[in-house]
């Protein structure tokens, strides 16, 4: 039995108990002639996934209607006919926010059902890609509801975006997770439930959409795989909300970046495909950039080499007329530099180890914020010691332990560990400092 997390968010937000739920569908039974006696108990029952009988499941939308002054149905609830299609409002924006904001609350109670699911793969991972990019669009995205959004409410959820991305480039997305998280549910949620026009809504949609799309970064570097495919998979969907197709294009950036770690190289192609394709004019050169230098990555992994030098040549181009000012917000991560480190993985899975060393010492001697950093030197670090040069690789070894203090995530833990593996392997002098730099680090439990 899976946690009912739709009705547990839902009570949440109605203000109701356990016992003060059990009480009003009591007294809504009455109404139908039922002589019904839930206490508590059974409501700890329902949100354990224990489906309640008979006509219960209608009683209970009835109650959080009245509560909530609006229509709730059997999918809000999460006690929708198994392997029937969700009703239409179900499968609407607005029961589309009903479980996403319970999906935020789980993850800030840290509900095992939620934190260690695995990501999923084939048709279910396709299909919000497909989704995004085929109509139908949301004609009107307006809300009726108690609070109504304000230009000021916007403006803080575009300012919350912008730091919780620099807390998690300078202190790692396990540090910075439960942060953003426990912001989703006690300022986005509330808004998104809110009161506003269409064009008000677009913009909210947008601005949370850009949230949850870091949520989903932190989630990925803290090796919740399936969690943070469905915050991206959330992100989508609030861009399509918004309207804005280069917001969209960026979340498929982050599900192209995911499909690489997972080694699902054909998935990483037809992504970035999607993206380019459907983001149009839309696209920026930034966002452009990093598409293609990611397809070039999944080209060499299977062996395509004529593609992989195609998107290296379409990457470095959109990579030329970036313009800093005349970028989104969400595409600032394409620093100086980045293209040359995706295109130095690349060349050096195609086997060509000097232009791959040419690459990553570009990408080093350019500026960076600090996550990045450790990166550039990690792929540096690899290919010195590939081409022969153990010496240079323990010097960019000890720079990169030495960036990589007070930052929390499993990614750079992963780098750190690939580095250090490749070091001892060698068994070239002066590899143990740099090990046991690398050892300290590793050392503090995350």
């Amino acid at each position: 039995m899976q946690p009912n997390t739709l009705l547990d968010a839902i009570l949440d937000e109605a203000g109701i108990s356990h016992a003060g739920l059990a009480a009003h569908v009591n007294q809504a039974g009455r109404a139908r002639g039922l002589a019904l006696r839930y206490e508590h108990t059974a409501v700890a029952r329902w949100l354990k996934g224990q489906r309640p009988r008979g006509q219960v499941p209608d009683l209970i939308c009835e109650v959080l209607a009245a509560r909530l002054q609006r229509t709730v149905t059997l999918d809000d609830i999460g006690l929708g006919v198994p392997g029937e299609p969700a009703t239409a409002h179900g499968s609407s924006l607005s029961g589309f926010v009903e479980r996403a904001t319970a999906l935020w609350r789980s993850d800030e109670q840290q509900r095992p059902h939620i934190l260690d699911a695995p990501a999923v793969t084939g048709t279910p991972a396709v299909m919000p890609v497909w989704e995004w990019e085929n109509p139908p669009e949301d004609v009107d995205v307006s809300r009726g509801g108690r609070h109504q959004v304000t230009p000021a409410d916007i403006e803080m959820l575009r300012a919350a975006r912008a730091h919780y991305e620099q807390l998690y480039r300078k202190a790692g997305g396990i540090a910075t997770r439960a942060r953003i998280v426990g912001f989703l549910n006690a300022e986005a949620a509330p808004l998104l439930r809110g009161g506003y026009t269409d064009a008000a809504g677009r913009q909210l949609h947008r601005a949370t959409g850009g949230l949850v799309a870091v949520a989903g970064i932190c989630a990925y570097d803290s090796d919740a795989h399936g969690l943070a495919q469905r915050y991206f998979h959330q992100a989508l969907r609030l861009a399509k909300a918004s309207g804005d197709r280069g917001l969209g294009a960026y979340v498929i950036a982050l599900l192209v970046n995911q499909s690489l770690f997972m080694k699902d190289h054909r998935q990483a192609v037809a992504f970035a495909e999607a993206a380019l394709r459907a983001a149009g004019r839309h696209i920026t050169p930034a966002l452009a950039s990093d598409l293609y230098a990611m397809q070039a990555k999944a080209y060499a992994h299977l062996g395509d080499g004529s593609s992989a030098l195609s998107c290296i040549r379409r990457a470095e181009r959109a990579a030329e007329r970036i313009r800093r000012g005349h970028e989104p917000d969400e595409t600032g991560y394409v620093q100086p530099g980045l293209v040359n480190v995706q295109v130095a993985e690349a060349l050096l899975s195609l086997g060509d180890l000097a232009a791959a060393a040419e690459h990553a010492a570009a990408a080093v001697d350019t500026p960076a914020h600090d996550r990045g950093r450790v990166h550039r030197l990690a792929m540096l670090s690899q290919i010195e010691l590939r081409q022969g040069n153990a010496d240079k690789a323990v010097v960019i070894a000890v720079r990169m332990a030495e960036q990589a203090r007070g930052m929390e995530s499993q990614r750079l833990r992963d780098r750190l560990r690939a580095v250090r593996e490749h070091l001892v392997r060698s068994g070239c002098a002066g590899t143990a400092e740099a090990a046991e730099l690398i050892d300290g680090a590793l050392r503090v439990p995350l």
